[in-house]
C-alpha cells in the first residue's frame, strides 16, 4: 500500500466529524472517495495535506508512519492536491505557475532564476500531458481545462506520487472533462496514484478502480468499481435508495411570469426574446460559451445590455442594477455560490437576511431578534445542517451552502427564480433536495428558470427547453419532443 489511514478521528468544538476512519490506497490506482456533502471527504484530505491535524489514529506512507503537521510535510513526501478552486496565479505564465515556490536557480540558493531550464522542463511536462501550450502564456488566457492540466504539471514538477483531485470536472465542458480523464488514465498507466473525489457517478465508473464510501463521518465500505452499479453506489452513499433522481412534478401552466423582449447584450449580438410561465420550469441549455450566463446576468442587471425590455408578470421593469431586479421580484442563484452567492466568512444568519434587510429593520437599525427568527425559520424549513445559525458559511458542505443561497432569495419574496447550475458540486442526495425545493417554488406560483450543463438534469426537470448557440436561441423544445441528440444538434448550431 502506498497510503494507509488507521482509526483516524477528528472533531471540531466537540462535534465528531470523522469516526475511526480506515483507508488504504494502492500504488497506481484511482481511489475514489464517495459520499454526500458533509460525509467527511474534505476533512480526510485536509488531514493528509497538513491543513488539519488528526485527533487519533495513524497514517502510513509506504509502510512507514507519516506525521503531516503542515502542508510542506505532505509535499515533501510526494502528496499533491488539486482543489476545485484552482490554486494558480492568473497573471503569471504557465511556466511560472508550475515552478512557483520551487524555482530553479542558476548557481546556488541566492542566484538568479534559471528561466531557460524552467522553460525546458515546463515544456516537457506539458508535452507529457499531451498539451501543445506556450509555457510563456499567461494562465488567465487558458481555458479552465488547460488550467487543470497546469495544476497537474505543477504536481509532477514536485515529484508527486499521489495526486488528490477534488471535483476536478465540475467546471469543465464535456470536451475538457474528456481530456482530463484521458490524462489521468495515461498517468495511472505510468504508475501515478490518485485519490479522486467526484459526485459524477458515470465519471467514477469510467475512471475509478476502487471506491471508499463515507457517510456521516464514518466509513461504510470499500468496493471495486467494476462490480458496483451506480444505483448501489447511491444506496451506499445515502443509506437509502433514490427511486427518482429527478422528482419532476407536473403543474398547470399559468400566467406569463417573465418576458424578455428583443434583449441585445452587445452591439454585435443578436436580439433575444422569450417568455417563462408559472407552472413550468424553463430550462436553458447550450455548450460552454453559448451565452447562457451572460443572458441571465443581463436580465438581472449584473451586466449592462445595449437595449431590450424585461417584463415581470406583465409589468415593464427598468433594470439597470441587481437592486432594481430584486425590487422587481427577480432572484438569481449564481453558478459560483462561493464567489458570488455567499459571504463565506459571515454567519448563516447574516447570509440569509442580507438580500432583504428592510424586512429585519427596527427603525434605522437591524433587529437581531428579527434576523434570528428569520434565519431559524429557513434553517428548519430547508433542513440546513448543521442547524447553527451562527456558523460561518464556509464551514457548510456544498449542498447546505446551496440551501443557504436559496434561503436568501426566498426571503426576498421573489416571484421569478433563475438558477444557474443549481446542483453543481453537490451530491445526488442533496440534488434531490434542491429539486424538491424548486418543485415547491413552482407549486407556490413562482416562475422558475434553470440553466444547466447537465443534459440529464435539463431533460429530467424542465417542462420546456431553450437551447443557445453563440449568443442566440437556436431551439425552443417542449419536454416531450426533447432528447439529448435534439438538444446537442441545436447547441452546435445544426
Amino acid at each position: 500500500m502506498l497510503l494507509e489511514m488507521k482509526g483516524v478521528s477528528k472533531s471540531f468544538s466537540g462535534v465528531q466529524v470523522l469516526h475511526k476512519i480506515d483507508l488504504e490506497v494502492k500504488k497506481g490506482e484511482v481511489h475514489v472517495l464517495l459520499g454526500e456533502n458533509g460525509a467527511g471527504k474534505s476533512t480526510i484530505i485536509k488531514i493528509l495535506t497538513g491543513a488539519y491535524t488528526k485527533d487519533t489514529g495513524e497514517v502510513k506512507w509506504d509502510g512507514k508512519t507519516l506525521n503531516v503537521e503542515k502542508p510542506k510535510d505532505a509535499i515533501d513526501v510526494g502528496i499533491a492536491t488539486i482543489y476545485q478552486e484552482l490554486n494558480l496565479i492568473p497573471q503569471l505564465s504557465v511556466m511560472e505557475n508550475i515552478f512557483l515556490g520551487h524555482e530553479k536557480k542558476k548557481n546556488g540558493r541566492y542566484s538568479l532564476l534559471d528561466r531557460s531550464e524552467m522553460k525546458k522542463e515546463a515544456q516537457i511536462l506539458m508535452k507529457r500531458l499531451g498539451q501543445k501550450v506556450d509555457v510563456n502564456e499567461l494562465v488567465e488566457n487558458l481555458g479552465v481545462g488547460q488550467q487543470q492540466l497546469v495544476e497537474i504539471a505543477k504536481a509532477l514538477s514536485l515529484d508527486a506520487r499521489l495526486i488528490i483531485m477534488d471535483e476536478p470536472t465540475s467546471s469543465l465542458s464535456a470536451q475538457e472533462a474528456e481530456q482530463l480523464l484521458s490524462t489521468i488514465e495515461k498517468l495511472r498507466e505510468e504508475g501515478m496514484t490518485f485519490i479522486y473525489i467526484s459526485h459524477r457517478l458515470e465519471e467514477i465508473k469510467r475512471i475509478g478502480d476502487r471506491i471508499t464510501v463515507l457517510r456521516d463521518g464514518t466509513k461504510v465500505k470499500t468496493v471495486p468499481v467494476k462490480t458496483t452499479s451506480i444505483d448501489e453506489m447511491i444506496t451506499l452513499m445515502v443509506g437509502r435508495t433514490l427511486d427518482n433522481k429527478f422528482p419532476k412534478i407536473k403543474f398547470q401552466k399559468g400566467r406569463e411570469g417573465l418576458k424578455v423582449d428583443k434583449l441585445k447584450l452587445t452591439a454585435e449580438s443578436d436580439e433575444i426574446s422569450f417568455s417563462a410561465y408559472q407552472g413550468e420550469i424553463l430550462g436553458i441549455s447550450g455548450l460552454v460559451g453559448a451565452g447562457r450566463t451572460e443572458l441571465v446576468r443581463g436580465i438581472f442587471g449584473a451586466d449592462r445590455v445595449v437595449f431590450g425590455d424585461v417584463y415581470v408578470f406583465g409589468e415593464k421593469q427598468n433594470i439597470r442594477h441587481p437592486q432594481d431586479a430584486i425590487r422587481a421580484g427577480l432572484a438569481f442563484i449564481t453558478e459560483d455560490r462561493k464567489e458570488e452567492g455567499l459571504f463565506l466568512d459571515q454567519s448563516l444568519l447574516f447570509n440569509k437576511t442580507i438580500a432583504n434587510l428592510r424586512q429585519v429593520k427596527n427603525g434605522v437599525l437591524i433587529s437581531k431578534n428579527a434576523q434570528q427568527e428569520v434565519a431559524e425559520k429557513y434553517v428548519e424549513d430547508l433542513k440546513i445542517r448543521p442547524n447553527n445559525i451562527h456558523l460561518m458559511a464556509r464551514n457548510l458542505s456544498g449542498g447546505n451552502q446551496q440551501k443557504v443561497v436559496i434561503a436568501k432569495w426566498l426571503f426576498t419574496k421573489a416571484k421569478v427564480f433563475i438558477f444557474d447550475e443549481p446542483t453543481r458540486g453537490i451530491d445526488v442526495g442533496a440534488k434531490v433536495e434542491v429539486y424538491n425545493l424548486i418543485n415547491q417554488l413552482v407549486k407556490d406560483g413562482a416562475c422558475v428558470i434553470i440553466i444547466s450543463s447537465e443534459l440529464p438534469e435539463i431533460l429530467g426537470m424542465c417542462d420546456r427547453i431553450l437551447v443557445m448557440h453563440e449568443g442566440k436561441i437556436t431551439g425552443d423544445l417542449m419536454r416531450e419532443e426533447a432528447d439529448q441528440e435534439t438538444i446537442m444538434r441545436a447547441a452546435t448550431g445544426g
